[in-house]
């Protein structure tokens, strides 16, 4: 690549690189001030689009278009007040995870409510009016709209550092940032000072998606998409930090675009496809810069944050009354084959519960008694399952071997990953994990000759007697029951109680001995060897697997199956699992907007059951024995 090339697709990058920093920096101040982990920013980011699309192409004209982009981020931002007014101002006092979980079901409802607006099509806006033509810089045509970008990210960095560093909701921001419990205790109402930032970063986030209409098309992809990009440089720039945001915004855009025009490159025998590379460029980024800089690169360590969340009881064994009720459960299950004689889609249904109830009781593990929130565990969940079906496709080898190769894969996989992630904490080590499945699933994806890409693995059927869905199900009981029970095992022996004393106090638990990066280590060890099974079992279940086994949203959908049982229990995870599998599947074969109903059934169960649906169980059944007590 020449110089002029480099300096061009350097160039290009920059304009990028604004699109990034608009959703980036709204995500950091909601994160900042509220502490909401909000995934629905992605769904605002989106909403700009076609909102911006909607004015561009009904009004027309330069009113239309650029008139739209204004009229959309005040839109936006109105559309985000008023979802912190009616839903999260509700939920403030839960556990934040749950505020995570109930932004997951805004998530799939705004994706449904775009789908009936605007329709399933990708819709492409008009070119902006006075920037349809183009540059020549560096001997290339660079289009004026792309040099107009340029300048709008800095433009808006710009406006933000005056309005929190010269005004006084700025100094209450950055004050909230540091402690807003503190805030309150000075008598700022901290409800206003709540709804104004998620508006203010509401608006960025549609004003993002609004200049983005005449350059890409409106997509009902582009919300997970946009809220990756955006965590990705929230905590690469470092959280809270604005400036930190812009300039890993630029970093990374200016990474991807490189990669682009790098192409391929020949060393010797060997050639490397640099474009292939932008499918995990900023992810790739974010594991070094947190593994060299845990706080990221204008970041510094964070105050410990006093939560207004009410105190999480300590796990107990289970009672007797539990354990009964768990045998009753098992033996329902043992008898199932028979009850679903006139029914065998049920056992269909069930294989699939069971699995989710593994996999969700392997995140549960380094969740609650660890403290340690993943959101990439579908990393070792697709590398058992890769394991499993690449052994069957190559090796030809038998069910039996493919079983046990999945968790050993997938402890690899732990392992490795395990040893640098346990090093942060918090939405660092959240953000880690996430970047470690991103770079499993681009691998997965492009190595097409050992994996299929795009296609996957097909063919992995599972040899008689296992072939009959009765049999299968019984098989994927006795592995389930014996992976949740060695994961309850590991809890109530010493291990489990060092982990959970590094979870409480690191400090103390370090002071009497105990090593808790190695004890935490080994917890995502054995956490990804039984996420394996469940990914092994998966393949053999539908017979063929796809890259799509590693995404983000399987990571997404196994939180809302802890948070939604409860975090608190040992339990929590396994209902959770078996009632987000059922709805899921009841709901998909009800209706085509199934993600609103499922989110808006999501949206009950966090607001009804807070502390999930076990923990409102156990609450519920602690009041009535408090009340005859004496």
């Amino acid at each position: 690549m020449t110089l002029n090339a480099f300096l061009f697709q350097a160039l290009n990058g920059l304009s990028s690189a604004s699109g990034l920093f608009l959703i980036a920096a709204g995500l950091s101040l909601i994160f900042g001030v509220t502490r909401i982990v909000n995934i629905a920013h992605g769904s605002l980011y989106m909403l700009g689009t076609y909102i911006a699309y909607s004015f561009a192409t009904k009004i027309g004209g330069g009113l239309g278009f650029w008139g739209g982009i204004i009229a959309t981020a005040i839109v936006v931002g109105m559309l985000g007040a008023l979802i912190e007014f009616l839903l999260l101002r509700r939920i403030y006092r839960a556990p934040e995870l749950f505020q995570l979980l109930a932004t997951f079901a805004l998530v799939l409802i705004i994706n449904d409510a775009a789908l009936y607006i605007w329709g399933p099509e990708d819709l492409l806006g008009p070119r902006a009016p006075g920037l349809r033509g183009a540059v020549e810089i560096f001997g290339r045509r660079l289009p004026s709209y792309d040099l107009f970008l340029i300048f709008v990210g800095p433009a808006v960095l710009l406006a933000l550092y005056f309005a929190l560093a010269r005004t006084r909701f700025g100094r209450l921001v950055r004050a909230a940032t540091q402690d807003r419990e503190m805030v309150g205790a000075l008598g700022v109402n901290q409800a206003i000072l709540f709804t104004s930032v998620f508006a203010l970063g509401a608006a960025l986030a549609g004003l993002g998606g609004a200049l983005q209409v005449a350059r890409e098309p409106a997509n009902l992809a582009t919300d997970l998409i946009a809220i990756g990009d955006a965590f990705v440089v929230v905590v690469v720039g470092g959280m809270g930090s604005i400036a930190g945001a812009y300039l890993a915004a630029v970093i990374i855009a200016e990474v991807k675009a490189l990669c682009i025009g790098i192409g391929v490159v020949h060393f010797g025998m060997f050639s490397v496809n640099f474009s292939k590379f932008t499918l995990v460029a900023e992810f790739l980024v974010m594991a070094v810069v947190l593994i060299a800089r845990p706080y990221g690169l204008l970041g510094r360590p964070q105050a410990a944050v006093r939560s207004v969340a009410e105190p999480e009881d300590p796990i107990r064994p289970a009672t007797p009354l539990l354990k009964a009720l768990a045998a009753v459960v098992l033996a329902l299950l043992l008898c199932l084959p028979l009850l679903a004689q006139n029914s065998p889609y049920l056992l269909i249904l069930g294989i699939d519960v069971l699995i989710a109830v593994l996999f969700a009781t392997s995140l549960h593990f380094i969740m609650g008694p660890g403290g340690m929130h993943s959101f990439g565990h579908s990393a070792y969940f697709g590398l058992g399952a890769y394991g499993a079906a690449l052994l069957v496709k190559w090796l030809a080898a038998p069910m039996g071997v493919a079983l046990i190769a999945a968790p050993i894969v997938a402890l690899g996989g732990a392992l490795l990953f395990g040893w640098f992630a346990v090093r942060l904490s918090g939405v660092y080590l959240a953000m880690l994990t996430l970047a470690f499945a991103q770079i499993v699933w681009a691998a997965v994806f492009q190595w097409e000759e050992l994996t299929g890409g795009s296609n996957g693995v097909i063919g992995v059927w599972p040899p008689p007697p296992f072939d009959k869905a009765s049999v299968y199900f019984l098989l994927a009981l006795v592995l389930t029951v014996i992976g949740v029970l060695l994961l309850r095992r590991f809890l109530f022996a010493p291990f489990g109680y060092a982990m959970r004393a590094g979870r409480d106090s690191a400090l103390r638990a370090e002071a009497i001995g105990i090593d808790v990066k190695r004890v935490h280590w080994l917890a995502f060890a054995v956490a990804g060897c039984v996420c394996g099974v469940a990914g092994g079992l998966f393949a053999f279940a539908k017979g063929s697997i796809s890259p799509e086994t590693i995404s983000v949203g399987r990571s997404i959908d196994g939180l809302v199956m802890v948070l939604l049982g409860g975090i608190q229990t040992i339990t929590g995870p396994i209902v959770g699992a078996s009632v987000f599998a059922t709805l899921q599947d009841m709901v998909m074969r009800q209706t085509e907007y199934w993600r609103a109903l499922l989110g808006a059934i999501i949206l009950f169960l966090v607001l009804a059951f807070p502390q999930g649906i076990v923990g409102a169980v156990a609450q519920l059944f602690g009041k009535r024995r408090k009340g005859q007590t004496p």
